[in-house]
């Protein structure tokens, strides 16, 4: 919805606008919002109301704002939020309580490579790179930075992205290395196979200052250790010493400077590393008293837990959490059931010592019968996003998984 959004306010020179706008359109709630439950509307919302101008659907998408930022925001941790509430507030005139001298200081100096995915706030910036003509594998950012439509590599991007479906994007496209580490790792991990190209295509991806998740992205702790850890699984293992420079003290940073720190993408250099006490500590320190672990880079806490009881190899108390929280036709979730989040809930189910079979065995019953529905956006990026062939994978593991425990 983000993404979509940016595109129809500042290039609607790009093909398929008409069809972004529809997709705007089509895609409003009846309260009037955009995109996610509750906080997770405001970005998205923003975004569209700025794009469709004085259209009826904005006047409505206005007024939602106004209620949501009348109560108080716990934002979630979507990457640069506080950077692009502030910005499209003002751009709307509305006021919210994120203070925006950060916004207004990065705009007087040189923009840090890893906010290059969100240009479209900023506006083209000299230092700002391509990489085959894409900046940091964001359309929006993209089409900020090429300032029309000059033919050449970069509008080849935009024309391509947008074709796939039909005029709406996507908030990161392409990222190979991401999508193909963390499809080998939920493979292999579960005793799949993967095809015999993966491994050296993640390792042709590495540079040195580690992986990263696309093309135009600085590499960060996450897809470095994943990689490393993929490799690690395919029998093709790499040095782990490129990680080191993403050390703090117990902990990895994804970046330098880092808002928040992510449970998963330490729980992913744990399985890099192999073993590590003090992450090990700092994980177990992270837990909630409830059981489960949250992240920054996904909204569901079946993902964190997930990751992290991965690499501590188990874990009883998130056991037990999982097992309280599933529903009555099997599923697990945060809003309602999904079949990614079943299929967390069955991978930390296949670490327990206890029997857990009839549990697993419900999840498993509710991911056969998932079929072709839609996955809904869980995943953080600039707004909520869905890294389908990664679900699919994890859906695969998890049925794999169940009927190793349960046979």
């Amino acid at each position: 919805m983000y993404e979509t959004g940016r595109l129809v306010a500042l290039a609607p020179w790009l093909t398929g606008h008409d069809a972004r706008i529809r997709f705007l359109l089509d895609t409003q709630h009846p309260d009037g919002t955009w995109g996610g439950p509750g906080e997770y509307a405001l970005v998205p919302t923003l975004s569209a109301v700025d794009a469709l101008g004085g259209h009826p659907a904005a006047r409505r998408g206005l007024e939602a704002l106004r209620k949501l930022l009348s109560r108080p925001l716990k934002l979630p941790d979507t990457v640069a939020v506080e950077l692009i509430v502030p910005a499209l507030a003002e751009r709307l005139g509305l006021r919210t309580p994120l203070d925006p001298r950060p916004l207004h200081a990065l705009r007087q100096r040189p923009l840090p490579d890893k906010l290059w995915h969100t240009l479209e706030i900023f506006g083209p910036r000299p230092e700002v790179t391509t990489v085959n003509g894409i900046v940091a594998a964001s359309p929006a950012a993209t089409a900020v930075w090429l300032q029309g439509p000059r033919k050449g590599e970069s509008l080849d991007y935009l024309e391509t992205v947008q074709s796939r479906h039909g005029g709406p994007v996507p908030a990161g496209v392409p990222v190979p290395l991401f999508e193909r580490s963390w499809i080998v790792v939920a493979l292999r991990s579960a005793g799949l196979d993967v095809p015999d190209p993966m491994p050296e295509e993640i390792k042709a991806a590495f540079t040195e200052e580690g992986a990263p998740g696309g093309p135009g992205l600085p590499a960060d702790a996450d897809d470095t250790a994943t990689a490393l850890h993929a490799l690690a699984l395919c029998d093709s293992p790499r040095p782990t010493e490129v990680l080191s420079r993403y050390r703090e003290a117990r902990h990895f940073a994804c970046f330098p400077n880092e808002r928040t720190p992510s449970t998963s993408t330490n729980a992913h250099a744990l399985q890099a590393l192999g073993e590590d006490r003090q992450l090990e500590e700092w994980l177990r320190d992270m837990q909630q008293p409830e059981g489960f672990w949250r992240d920054k880079w996904h909204a569901s806490p079946y993902y964190a837990t997930a990751c992290v009881t991965n690499a501590l190899r188990g874990n009883e108390k998130a056991v037990d959490w999982v097992l309280g929280t599933q529903r009555s036709d099997g599923s697990w979730g945060r809003w309602t059931g999904t079949y990614e989040e079943t299929a967390y809930a069955i991978r930390i189910l296949s670490h327990s010592t206890r029997d857990v079979s009839e549990a697993m065995t419900r999840g498993a019953r509710f991911l056969h019968e998932w079929g072709d529905q839609p996955h809904p956006p869980l995943w953080h990026d600039k707004d909520l996003y869905t890294p389908t062939r990664i679900v699919q994978a994890e859906g695969m593991a998890a049925l794999h998984l169940a009927c190793a425990v349960c046979r």
